[in-house]
């Protein structure tokens, strides 16, 4: 059979393949946008979602103060650090996440502060924005387009990427990788992108632009290694291995929650992973695109819609991303009875456990199955 090219310039054109899909989108839109005119509800963030970013903003920041104040023992300050790391999660999964998507608030000023807590926990928000607004939601699943399923250190994510003899392996070594993703993030990660995106003409910034932003990124990185590991150690005489100790353990409680609640998204059985067809295109409107290559999971569980930040509602978070996550419970079922009507699947694993089950088992699978080229060629 003849090999298939994958195709590597972007952007790509998402082509309606079935007339009457087409139609899906404009009309669970519509009813969205009428169940919140119905009942009289903004789309931006509500009591609970301010109560939700004092919480987790306090869970990272108070445990911090406690440890440069009060200086518990060793032990007690581990599980101290274990609470940042929690809190780290929630702020990237609950709060600067609908902020840099613009749903946290219709005031944009507020919307941009709030995104920035992600330069509080490490990370940059102008590459963030263009790895997962621009790439990810754009092209989902899609090899060589979403940064999000390109092969990792020793993790391959895709069916058509070149497997590996480690790979084989992958499902019970991928979690421990999964620990280091925050410290990656705030060590190399937004130097290396910054970098990629800029070259591939992702990043549409003049150079003098460029220059300002990773100025920016630099300063950033340093005020925030200057105050989790310089300020303990040399104002308040905490043992640098401490403190060092306690930041490893509070990145990979971040990195772990973080990256495991994120594949589930996307790299679970049941998600597609199209190429484009000989002319470029995805044959597939993108809307119904993104009911093929996302999941949801743990609908029902209120404590996880609560941390997760709406992150077990991916489908309706791709539909809608410009709608605050507190209102995703609520809209879900809206997305669940349209797609039905119009023959598209809702895919979802209805408790965490069966989620992660189901990654590992993907892990497994990309694991072990030839690069899909290889395999038709």
């Amino acid at each position: 059979m003849k090999k298939i090219e994958r195709v590597k310039s972007s952007p790509l054109r998402f082509v309606d393949k079935d007339g009457s899909a087409k139609l899906f989108f404009p009309t669970v839109r519509q009813r969205v946008d009428s169940y919140f005119k119905e009942n009289n509800l903004s789309k931006h963030y509500d009591s609970t979602m301010v109560i939700k970013t004092i919480t987790l903003l306090s869970a990272y920041l108070l445990p911090f103060i406690a440890i440069l104040l009060f200086q518990p023992a060793f032990g007690l300050s581990l599980i101290l650090w274990i609470i940042m790391g929690l809190g780290v999660a929630g702020i990237g999964m609950s709060v600067m996440h609908d902020a840099n998507h613009g749903a946290y608030s219709s005031n944009s000023y507020v919307s941009y502060w709030i995104g920035h807590t992600l330069n509080l926990i490490g990370g940059s928000v102008f590459n963030w924005k263009l790895q997962h607004n621009l790439l990810h939601h754009t092209y989902t699943n899609i090899v060589d387009h979403d940064d999000d399923i390109a092969d990792k250190l020793v993790l391959r994510f895709s069916p058509h990427t070149t497997v590996k003899w480690y790979h084989k392996l992958q499902f019970v070594y991928a979690f421990l990788f999964y620990g280091i993703l925050t410290l990656y993030w705030t060590l190399l990660k937004d130097f290396i992108q910054f970098a990629k995106y800029t070259k591939s003409g992702i990043n549409k910034n003049s150079s003098s632009e460029n220059t300002i932003s990773i100025i920016k990124i630099l300063v950033s990185k340093l005020v925030y290694f200057f105050i989790i590991l310089v300020v303990p150690v040399v104002f308040f005489h905490i043992p640098f291995l401490q403190v060092l100790s306690g930041f490893l353990l509070m990145h990979f409680i971040a990195g772990l929650v973080l990256t495991v609640v994120f594949q589930l998204a996307h790299s679970v059985e049941g998600t597609s992973h199209p190429l484009p067809n000989a002319d470029g295109n995805i044959e597939n409107a993108w809307a119904v695109h993104q009911m093929h290559t996302t999941v949801n999971f743990s609908r029902h569980n209120k404590f996880l819609c609560w941390y997760l930040g709406g992150l077990n509602f991916q489908i309706e978070h791709h539909l809608f991303p410009n709608i605050c996550h507190v209102h995703y419970p609520r809209i879900a079922g809206i997305v669940k009875s349209t797609a039905g009507e119009f023959g598209i699947p809702y895919l979802e694993k209805k408790t965490f456990a069966e989620a992660v089950i189901s990654h590992i088992r993907t892990l497994r699978r990309f694991g072990n199955i030839p690069t899909l080229n290889d395999a038709l060629s």
